[in-house]
């Protein structure tokens, strides 16, 4: 079993290898936007000639381009001689051989992802927020980007290495040789020279006035000493629900009942720098746009951006692994974080303690120590559920942090909803997300149009929907 990884670094190239890595980052962006050209192009033609075929796919794309950028239409080179006579010297592209063939390639890749992403959206393929037609990159407005792959030579020697020519912080690509990093790559190396790893591609990226670099590696799978046990057939226990939440960023529990891990001190950049943001966002306002002090005033800013997206990232990571290295079954919750965040009042605090990306690193991590990660239904009531009897409790309010229950049970709030979330691979079966089966949904007091599926009932009129369950519709003209 292998796995996928990425190692970042930060470069430090010298003058003339950075003005090398902003040439390839523009021919990137070129290339994207001609492979796009040759598409809108395509699409207009088609209208007059319905036979007319259209670049739609990155091989398409890729031929096109290549066929492209040896022609008239990608340009021309005269030289005058002393009689004025004018001679074509060089045909396409004449700054084609400055950079990696593959940078054109790989730029013609991403187009043809983005209307894949773009037809997937149109047929209902593409899972999530509808995605619109791909649109032109403007430099100012893009991140100077470009990747190569690992393409080894004729000798059998990749062509991108790490630690290469006597410099252990070092990263060596083709065309530029071997650029300075300012990271130890000791853990990169290692596993490339026992065998254990092999770099597939790399992808550079100018971000707060900096290039860095990505190496995405297929490693193998860890050690056997860094897996979990493997459980006895039918041993169905030992899950551990895991509850996120803002006073205490994340509370861990067994089925029984036992807290075993409660982080309460989460570090909240943005919040504990918001002074800052907000003086550097008023330094910005105040520069004029194109000056040379406005360009200092954004670095200043994205520096600041960046240093809090690293804190809270490493947060998150310290805090999967410590959870993920003891326990081998985990629960998680469905949280809509997107839907949360239209609360005006916890938006802010909801974005700075990255529930969604903690959830990611929790489901790849504990697939490479062997472990497994269930996510719990989103309309699971684990907070208002009593984990002792299994009755809910319709009145508790986001305020009320201690959990009372009819039957004398009473504990903490997110203790609670961590227990039940350790129950849920359990009681999974009988929990029905859909009370009204009729409806395909939740019952709620929603008013709606008279329409589809639903006789017109009169004003005062009552509606049986479940159990004696009644529901008075009011028209309203």
């Amino acid at each position: 079993m292998s796995r996928h990884t990425t190692f970042r670094y930060c470069l430090d190239p010298t003058v003339e290898q950075s003005d090398m890595l902003s040439r390839h980052a523009g021919a990137a962006r070129f290339a994207f936007n001609q492979s796009l050209d040759f598409v809108k192009t395509a699409l207009a033609q088609r209208k007059t000639s319905p036979a007319h075929p259209v670049p739609w796919t990155r091989f398409d794309l890729i031929k096109t381009f290549n066929t492209w950028k040896k022609t008239e239409a990608a340009g021309r080179v005269f030289t005058v001689d002393a009689a004025g006579i004018a001679e074509v010297q060089v045909t396409g592209l004449a700054w084609r051989g400055q950079v990696s063939q593959q940078v054109f390639e790989e730029a013609a890749v991403d187009c043809g992802r983005a209307l894949a992403a773009f037809s997937d959206s149109r047929t209902g393929k593409h899972a999530g927020k509808p995605v619109g037609f791909p649109r032109f990159k403007a430099k100012a407005k893009t991140v100077p980007a470009f990747r190569i792959r690992n393409k080894p030579a004729k000798t059998g020697r990749a062509s991108t290495r790490v630690g290469d020519q006597g410099c252990a912080r070092s990263v060596t690509l083709p065309g530029f040789g071997a650029i300075r990093v300012r990271e130890d790559t000791r853990r990169l190396r290692r596993m490339l020279t026992k065998g254990r790893a092999r770099i597939l591609y790399v992808t550079v990226a100018y971000r707060v006035r900096r290039w860095w670099i990505s190496l995405t590696v297929e490693a193998s799978d860890l050690h056997t000493s860094h897996h979990h046990r493997p459980r006895n057939h039918g041993d169905d226990g030992g899950w551990v629900g895991i509850d996120r939440g803002l006073t205490a960023f994340a509370v861990a529990a067994n089925a029984d009942g036992t807290e075993v891990a409660r982080i309460n001190t989460a570090p909240k950049p943005l919040a504990a720098g918001l002074d800052r943001q907000r003086r550097l966002a008023k330094s910005v306002s105040r520069k004029q746009r194109g000056s040379h002090n406005h360009q200092q005033a954004v670095a200043q800013l994205a520096r600041h951006h960046h240093r809090v997206a690293n804190i809270r990232r490493h947060f998150a990571h310290q805090v999967a692994n410590q959870l993920v290295k003891t326990h081998d079954r985990l629960v998680v919750e469905d949280l809509h974080v997107a839907g949360m965040l239209g609360n005006r009042r916890l938006a802010r605090a909801i974005s700075d303690v990255g529930w969604a990306d903690f959830a990611r690193l929790l489901v790849y991590k504990q697939a490479w120590h062997g472990g497994a990660v269930t996510v719990a239904d989103r309309w699971f009531p684990s907070s208002k559920r009593c984990s002792t009897c299994g009755s809910l409790n319709q009145r508790l309010a986001l305020t009320d942090r201690v959990f009372v229950c009819g039957c004398g049970f009473r504990a903490d709030r997110d203790h609670n909803a961590a227990v039940n979330l350790a129950l849920w691979p359990t009681i999974e079966q009988d929990f029905s997300r859909s009370p009204d089966p009729q409806a395909g949904g939740r019952v709620t007091n929603v008013r709606r149009r008279e329409g589809a599926d639903r006789t017109p009932v009169g004003i005062g009129e009552t509606v049986l929907v479940d159990a004696g369950t009644e529901v008075h519709a009011t028209l309203v003209a």
